[in-house]
């Protein structure tokens, strides 16, 4: 048996990457194909393909290698070429209003589901011990390490970077806007002849970016299908099944937030729904695969401003922004996940416990990094705010990467959307011609 594996794993890995690269097909269409592959021999390979992932991961690395590069210049660039701060200031009023109210809807939505269809309410004793026992202790210094919701004051004061380039290192992307913002805030002090060149330089930068986002998305197929088939070889669908009723609670909201919120969000911004997702497909992809906001965002700056007609200045800024702070897919598995977990232990939260997981599930998002597996991190701050056991987070972490890649492809798409509500309301929405027939 384990040659049979052998042989499976070294005719995908060597036959997937030919076979895909010689279709003559769309490049969305292939990291698709190659998604559904990963699916299809991840549980065949088993560990083989867990053995895999590190190649997977090296894609997500290329990804991320380039964030804060393209961040830093496209949005100095687009704050200075705003020139107005009082429009600055508009946009960021605008996107933090959006963001926190959608935010709100999507665990508002979570909570409501899960009360109608109950998860957590019958499930089996036996799976219940099975899986605190088959899952208790993991990720305890995760989980020890969010004792305490910081405090709104604290957020405020941290976003202010003590050493801008420590920030860059640590990926501390709300420190970071806010640097980029006051570099470009101050070029627009300077004269024409000694911002010019600051600006020449950034613009270079920021399309050196763009082209290695084009080199590296043309091997994402094969990435893709290495990072789904490590999911579904070291997890199987043994578990899934045991949770079947909790995942499908949980995607299913995520789904009808996606094809409602977002859609009304859009025809107020003039564009229609089937033609945002068509040119959106590459990036939910994207971010499904990797559940990361931040290893999306180069492809999904590139495709909102270019496919979408997102000005750069809007995109710029709502899109860094949203990877931060805008969470509506990790708001829904809050709510859900509580709702899952109380029902689970007999808890009843009643309505102030109700409201007390909106407020803490939104909160909890803000300044949360934009990396897998962060929401079942923040969830740790919901369940103490509750009084709810941690223990029950081992319950759902055996399907917890199959979330993870879910609310990760809705936050991304909550991000773009944002931004051409934003864009459209500032007059620098440009909707392509072929929008119509599409939409």
């Amino acid at each position: 048996m384990i040659y049979v594996r052998i042989l499976v794993m070294l005719v995908t890995m060597v036959g997937v990457p030919i076979v895909l690269s010689r279709l003559k097909v769309a490049l969305h269409t292939k990291i698709l194909i190659g998604l559904i592959l990963g699916a299809i021999f991840g549980p065949a390979m088993g560990q083989w393909a867990v053995h895999l992932e590190p190649f997977g991961q090296a894609f997500i690395r290329l990804l991320i290698m380039i964030v804060i590069p393209l961040v830093m210049a496209s949005l100095i660039i687009g704050t200075a070429s705003l020139g107005d701060l009082k429009k600055l200031g508009r946009i960021g009023i605008k996107t933090v209003g959006y963001y926190l109210v959608a935010t709100a809807l999507a665990v508002a939505l979570g909570l409501v589901v899960a009360t109608a269809f109950s998860p957590g309410a019958g499930l089996d004793p036996d799976v219940q011990a099975d899986l605190l026992q088959a899952y208790s202790g993991t990720n305890q210094e995760q989980l020890s390490a969010m004792q305490e919701a910081p405090g709104l004051e604290e957020i405020l004061f941290n976003i202010i970077p003590r050493n801008p380039f420590a920030s860059m290192a640590n990926m501390d992307m709300l420190q970071i806007i806010f640097f980029a913002l006051f570099f470009g805030i101050a070029l627009t002090v300077l004269t024409e002849e000694r911002r010019q060149p600051v600006i020449g330089v950034l613009e270079s930068v920021n399309d050196a970016m763009v082209a290695m986002v084009e080199m590296i998305m043309k091997i994402a197929y094969w990435g893709v299908f290495i990072l789904i088939a490590a999911v579904a070889g070291r997890f199987g669908y043994v578990v899934l099944l045991s949770l079947l009723k909790y995942v499908l609670v949980a995607i299913g909201t995520m789904i009808l937030f996606s094809i409602t919120f977002y859609p009304i969000t859009l025809r107020l911004s003039g564009m229609g729904p089937v033609f945002f997702y068509k040119r959106f497909y590459e990036v939910i992809v994207t971010a499904f695969s990797t559940s990361s906001s931040n290893a999306a965002l180069p492809i999904n700056l590139k495709v909102t401003e270019e496919d979408l007609g997102v000005s750069r200045g809007v995109a710029s800024f709502v899109l860094p922004l949203g990877a931060t702070v805008n969470m509506n897919g990790t708001g829904i598995y809050h709510g859900v996940s509580t709702m899952f977990i109380a029902q689970v232990y007999g808890i009843d939260l009643g309505i102030s416990g109700l409201v007390t997981v909106v407020i803490t599930a939104t909160l909890a998002s803000i300044g949360a990094a934009g990396v897998p597996g962060i929401g079942f991190i923040t969830l740790t701050i919901v369940l103490q705010a509750l009084g709810i056991p941690l223990e029950g987070l081992a319950m759902i972490l055996g399907v917890e990467r199959i979330l993870d890649m879910t609310r990760t492809a809705v936050n991304v798409t909550g991000d773009s959307a944002a931004a051409v509500w934003v864009a459209h309301t500032e007059g620098e929405l440009e909707i392509p011609a072929a929008a119509p027939q599409e939409g």
